[in-house]
């Protein structure tokens, strides 16, 4: 985690129906919300601005943004960095996410057609081959796309918007769960899923998802070792 580390950042292009400030916020948002950003990584607008090729404003609206969204912290030097995180924290909003997303399925199952459950059952081959290349960017990409597709087959749903704002905060700290994910991910849960909603089964569909959640923040569950990571988070943001 260190505070001068490249940035990774490879924006996609800018939609005609964009904005640059639109562009820029979508494209720091997805850095954030994939791990991208690591913790204690600080930033600066024209760090940011060079790197996006835009000006300064566009980039300072982001900001403040993500910022609102309690996905970055200004600080008074006209830099941004991950907000700290507390295991009591962390444990929130893992638990946050398990709330959320368990009815976000149970909603969602009776509106899952056959073309979206062959969508579902394409992201999950592509997060198994992403897996098999060790891929995390790629992985935590396509996970978050399965869960969307689900969440998202409820056309009245107004979840959403709740469940990524929980993915931004958590974001920047996947990378130690994808690090550990063989530890601990010995079921395949978007199986379980998928099997779930091909029998109507929503209490089976929600104890997948939970294991998916659970299983995927596993490490979180050894008070050592989420403290010891929280403490080098820290560490790394006030260096």
């Amino acid at each position: 985690m260190d505070k001068k580390s490249p940035l990774n950042i490879i924006p996609d292009p800018r939609d005609q129906t964009e904005t640059v400030t639109q562009w820029v916020y979508r494209t720091l948002r997805d850095a954030v919300m994939n791990g991208t950003v690591l913790p204690g990584r600080a930033l600066t607008i024209r760090e940011l601005a060079a790197l996006l090729d835009v000006s300064a404003m566009p980039v300072r609206e982001a900001l403040r943004l993500l910022a609102a969204e309690n996905a970055l912290e200004l600080l008074g030097n006209r830099r941004v960095i991950v907000p700290e995180m507390s295991a009591m924290k962390f444990a929130e909003l893992c638990e946050a996410r398990i709330a959320l997303e368990t009815h976000a399925a149970a909603r969602a199952m009776p509106y899952i057609d056959s073309r979206r459950f062959d969508d579902l059952t394409e992201l999950d081959a592509r997060i198994d081959e992403a897996q098999a290349e060790g891929d995390l960017i790629k992985i935590t990409q396509l996970n978050q796309q399965f869960h969307r597709t689900l969440y998202l087959a409820n056309p009245h749903d107004i979840t959403q918007p709740l469940i990524e704002s929980l993915w931004l905060q958590l974001g920047p700290f996947m990378r130690l769960a994808m690090a550990n994910l063989a530890d601990h991910y010995i079921a395949d849960r978007h199986k379980e899923a998928l099997s779930a909603i091909a029998k109507s089964d929503a209490y089976a569909l929600k104890m997948a998802i939970t294991s998916d959640i659970r299983d995927g923040l596993a490490f979180a569950a050894d008070p050592h070792l989420l403290q010891s990571f929280v403490i080098q988070s820290r560490q790394d943001t006030n260096a």
